[in-house]
Parts: structure tokens; C-alpha cells; sequence
């Protein structure tokens, strides 16, 4: 369990770490000479489906799929320069800038350009899933409480229950996970109640994870009341087979993250690196990879907000939050929101 107190991180991929952290590496050997290296905060698990399927379609390329946190992605890419064919991130703010700062190849191909316009920035930007922030709950926690409905009714349940909440609420820790950092700029541009929440958070002693999956299984395991902004599509995934969890998507607003692929200048193999990325783009005519994987396809439509759907989009407006200044000033007011003592 990797729960994150550390000291304020100003930028969420550090030059004074030795080296990036690879979490877990699988190898899927085939007979050609082609070697497809892949580094992704996708779990492993959750990819293993797609690959297979992939080399099902293609049996001449092998590949190597290391998992990293989307911070660690970004320390290997724009700081070490580390060799890779493809980057899968949920970060989409981060693999903007990986592109925006000229680290990423162009690529065009028939199935790209059948990618809705919002689904695509620069011919170097790939999205493939859209993907939910959402409230997961330990259902046994809530026999005798009301479901939250939406952020303002989180904050009263908080504060009128704080016996139930201390020490059981997990969130992410923004200064280490980009995916997590991402979903909180996001969440203080739709509301005015971001800030207000984070600080009733603060005074419960939330855990703080890198990780929707850790947070999942804290809840289910009762270690945890609730987790806030989960990766829906992990959380859905766990109902089948671990009892107790309750998902719930908020009715003031729900941020819809789009999980993204890019050819990093790195690559070597960036013909193959193609091959996966069409194989991506057209993950909406596999329904059965979707059901397998829990990753919800990109859906050809309105891209523009439908309701409480705030999808969030690909392009500059992205780099907003990275510049450095306004990300200092923002890990530093979560800081002391978060970390109260």
C-alpha cells in the first residue's frame, strides 16, 4: 500500500528522483522480430484482454507492458527520456504536454480519422475510453445514512457524522498522482464547493492513495466509508465480484476523463506503436473487450456537456493548471486544506 505523506511535491514528475518506478512488467513473447514496449497506468490485469486480442489480430509483435503511475510516466518520458513505443495514460493533462512540448510523434491513419475531432489533439493525442470520476461507499457503512447525492450533500453528511468518517475517507493524494491532480483542478473549476469539501475532508484524517484500485479495495474491505473521485470504470468492474460496494455517480456534476494513447519521439518501434493505436481507436466495435476490461470505448457524439456530464477535453486549455506557478499555488492550498493538524 503505497499511502502518500510526503512532503509538498511542486511538480508532479520530480527531477530528483534516480529513476521512474515501474510497478509491475508482463512480457507476451510472439515469433516476429517486432518488440512493441508499452508504458501505461493502465493495471495490467485490466490491459491483459486488449493485448491478447491484439496479438490475436497481429501475431508477429511482441510486447512489453510496464505499469507506472501517470506521474511516473511523466518522469520517464519528459525527464529521463526513457525508450518507449506507446504511452497509456489517464493523465490527460500530462500527455498534452508530453505532445505540446514536442515529445510526441504525429500519426494519422484510417482509423484515427475516424475519431470524433474532441477524441484526438494534434494527430498525436489519442483517446480511447471515457471514464468517470465517482463516490464509491462500503454499503454496510450506509444501513443508517443517506446516500450522498451530490457534493454539498457530502459535506453535510461529513460534518454531521464525523464518528463515522474520521480516518475512513480515501481520496487521491494530488502531489504524487497526475490522474488525481487532473480530477481535482477539474473539480475546483465546476464548483465552488471543491474547496469547502477538501477542507471538511482535512478534519477527518483522510487517507491519501496514488491509485483508484487501492481505494476500491479499502472500501470493500471496510478499511474505508467512502472514497471520492474513483475511476468509475474500475469501480464497476469490482461489483460483479466484490460484494458491499456501492458507486455512485453525483448529480451536480460527473468529470468524464479520457484515457489516452500517444508515440512517444522515444520510440522505436513506432510502426507497431500505429498498429496498437488504430487497434485503440477502435475498441467501440468490441464490445466484448469493453465488458472484459471494464474500459467504456470512446462513442462517437456531442462532445459538449449533456447535463451533469462534464466531459473533459483534449487540447491547450489542459496546460492551464501545469504551469508552474498555478500549480504551486494549488498543491499548496490542497496541502494545508488536506493536512490539517
Amino acid at each position: 500500500m503505497r499511502f502518500a505523506c510526503l512532503a509538498l511535491v511542486l511538480s508532479l514528475w520530480s527531477a530528483d528522483a534516480a529513476a521512474f518506478e515501474i510497478e509491475e512488467s508482463r512480457q507476451y513473447p510472439a515469433e516476429g522480430a517486432a518488440t512493441l514496449r508499452i508504458l501505461s497506468t493502465a493495471d495490467a490485469d485490466v490491459f491483459d484482454p486488449i493485448i491478447r486480442a491484439f496479438q490475436t489480430r497481429h501475431p508477429q509483435v511482441s510486447i512489453t507492458y510496464d505499469v507506472a503511475s501517470s506521474a511516473q510516466v511523466m518522469t520517464a518520458l519528459f525527464e529521463e527520456g526513457a525508450v518507449y513505443d506507446l504511452a497509456i495514460s489517464s493523465a490527460m493533462d500530462l500527455q498534452t504536454k508530453l505532445a505540446n512540448d514536442g515529445l510526441a510523434r504525429t500519426y494519422t491513419s484510417d482509423a484515427t480519422a475516424r475519431l470524433p475531432a474532441w477524441a484526438k489533439w494534434r494527430n498525436q493525442v489519442f483517446a480511447f475510453t471515457q471514464e468517470p470520476a465517482v463516490l464509491v461507499l462500503n454499503a454496510s457503512a450506509f444501513d443508517t445514512l443517506d446516500v450522498p447525492k451530490n457534493r454539498e450533500g457530502l459535506i453535510a453528511l461529513l460534518r454531521d457524522h464525523p464518528e463515522v468518517f474520521d480516518g475512513r475517507i480515501g481520496t487521491y493524494d494530488v502531489r504524487v498522482s497526475g490522474l488525481g491532480y487532473l480530477f481535482a483542478t477539474q473539480d475546483s473549476r465546476n464548483t465552488e464547493s471543491f474547496w469547502r469539501l477538501i477542507e471538511v475532508m482535512g478534519r477527518l484524517a483522510p487517507r491519501l492513495y496514488c491509485c483508484s484500485g487501492e481505494m476500491i479495495t479499502d472500501v470493500a474491505a471496510g478499511r474505508l466509508v467512502l472514497a471520492y473521485n474513483v475511476l468509475g470504470s474500475y469501480a464497476r468492474s469490482r461489483l460483479a465480484d466484490t460484494p458491499g460496494l456501492l458507486v455512485v455517480e453525483m448529480d451536480d456534476f460527473v468529470s468524464v476523463m479520457l484515457r489516452t494513447a500517444l508515440i512517444p519521439k522515444t520510440a522505436e518501434a513506432a510502426a507497431e506503436a500505429g498498429l496498437m493505436i488504430d487497434f485503440l481507436a477502435g475498441m467501440d466495435t468490441r464490445p466484448d473487450l469493453a465488458a472484459r476490461t471494464g474500459l467504456p470505448p470512446v462513442i462517437s457524439g456531442a462532445p459538449e456537456d449533456e447535463g451533469v456530464i462534464r466531459p473533459i477535453r483534449l487540447g491547450p486549455g489542459l496546460l492551464v493548471f501545469l504551469d508552474t506557478m498555478r500549480r504551486q499555488t494549488f498543491l499548496r492550498s490542497w496541502t494545508s486544506s488536506i493536512e490539517q493538524d
